[in-house]
C-alpha cells in the first residue's frame, strides 16, 4: 500500500516539477503567456483521474458484464468447490480477503483479476483453463491472478493512468498555445483555429507514448505475477502453466477493459511490442528458471 502511495506521489512530483519548468521557460524565455494554468491543471486532472477512478471502482461490475462472468456463490460441482478451496487457501497467504471466484465462457486458457482494492477484488477463469488445463497448471494460474490483487497492480495501473492522462492533456495544450502563437505572430491574443488541430494531433501523439509507458508497466507487473503464482503454487506448475498457454497462439477474447488483467495477451513483435500488455511467454519462462531453487515448491 504505501509502495504504490510512494509511487503515486513521485509521479505527481515528476509531472509538478517537469509542468513548472515548461511554464517558466515558456513565459521567462519567450514571453509566451498562456492565461490561468492553474485552471488548466485542475480540469486536466479531473479528466485525466476521473476516467480511470471511475473504471477501477466499476470494475468487478464491467467485468461481469463484459464477459458473461457467473460468479461461485454455492459450489456446484467438485471443480467449483476446488476452484473456492484453491483461491481461499492462496489469498489467506497472500494476506488478503477472499475474492469472488467466477467462470465466464471462453475457448481458450485464460483468467484474470480485477476490483478497486486488495480486500474488494474478482478472480474468474475461462471454461477453456477448465477444460485444458490440470489442477497443477491451474492452480498456478490463480496464483498469478491473486498476486496481482496482493500487489495492488488494479489500483497502481489506475493511478499511473490517470497521472499519464494529466500529463498528455496539460502537456498538449502547452506545446500547442506555443506552437500556435509563432505560427500565428500572436503571442498575447488567444488561440487560433490552428490551435485546435495542433493540440488533436499532439493529444494523440503525446498519448500513444503515454500508452507504451503504461504498457511497461503492465508487463513489469506480469513478471511479478508470475513470480508470486511460483510462490504460492510452486515454481514448476508456473512454469507449466505458462508452456500450456502457448496452445492459444496469441488467441485473447477478453473485452478491452479487462484484457491487460489476464494471464494470457496478444502476441507482438518490434515496435508493435511497445504497446503490448504481456511479455512473450518464452520471456516470462526464462525468468522463472532464474529464480531461486527454494520456491520450486509451493510452501
Amino acid at each position: 500500500m504505501f509502495k504504490r502511495i510512494g509511487l503515486f506521489l513521485a509521479t505527481n512530483l515528476a509531472v509538478m516539477v517537469l509542468l513548472g519548468i515548461v511554464l517558466s521557460v515558456l513565459q521567462g524565455v519567450f514571453g509566451v503567456t498562456l492565461g490561468n494554468n492553474g485552471v488548466l491543471l485542475v480540469m486536466a486532472a479531473l479528466f485525466g483521474f476521473g476516467g480511470s477512478l471511475v473504471s477501477l471502482l466499476m470494475s468487478k461490475w464491467m467485468a461481469k458484464r463484459g464477459t458473461g462472468a457467473q460468479v461461485i456463490k454455492q459450489p456446484r460441482n467438485e471443480a467449483e468447490q476446488w476452484l473456492l478451496a484453491t483461491v481461499g487457501r492462496q489469498a489467506a497467504a497472500a494476506g488478503i480477503k477472499m475474492p469472488e471466484v467466477a467462470i465466464y465462457d471462453a475457448p481458450e486458457i485464460n483468467a484474470f483479476a480485477t476490483g478497486p482494492s486488495r480486500n474488494n477484488s474478482l478472480v474468474a477463469v475461462s471454461t477453456g483453463l477448465l477444460q485444458q488445463m490440470d489442477r497443477n497448471e491451474a492452480e498456478a494460474v490463480l496464483g498469478h491472478e491473486v498476486s496481482h490483487v496482493a500487489n495492488g497492480d488494479m489500483v497502481t495501473m489506475a493511478l499511473i493512468q490517470g497521472v499519464l492522462n494529466t500529463f498528455v492533456i496539460v502537456l498538449a495544450r502547452l506545446v500547442g498555445r506555443v506552437i500556435d502563437s509563432y505560427l500565428s505572430g500572436n503571442r498575447e491574443g488567444g488561440p487560433g483555429f490552428g490551435y485546435y488541430i495542433i493540440v488533436f494531433v499532439l493529444d494523440m501523439v503525446f498519448g500513444l507514448f503515454a500508452s507504451m509507458i503504461a504498457m511497461w508497466f503492465s508487463r513489469h507487473r506480469e513478471f511479478r505475477a508470475d513470480a508470486g503464482g511460483a510462490s504460492l503454487a510452486g515454481r514448476d506448475k508456473m512454469v507449466a502453466a505458462l508452456q500450456r498457454l502457448s496452445l492459444n497462439h496469441g488467441v485473447n477474447t477478453l473485452p478491452k477493459q479487462v484484457a491487460a488483467f489476464g494471464i494470457s495477451g496478444a502476441i507482438g513483435h518490434g515496435l508493435k511490442r511497445l504497446l503490448m500488455s504481456h511479455p512473450p511467454l518464452e520471456e516470462r519462462i526464462a525468468a522463472l528458471r532464474q529464480m531461486p531453487d527454494t520456491i520450486r515448491t509451493a510452501a
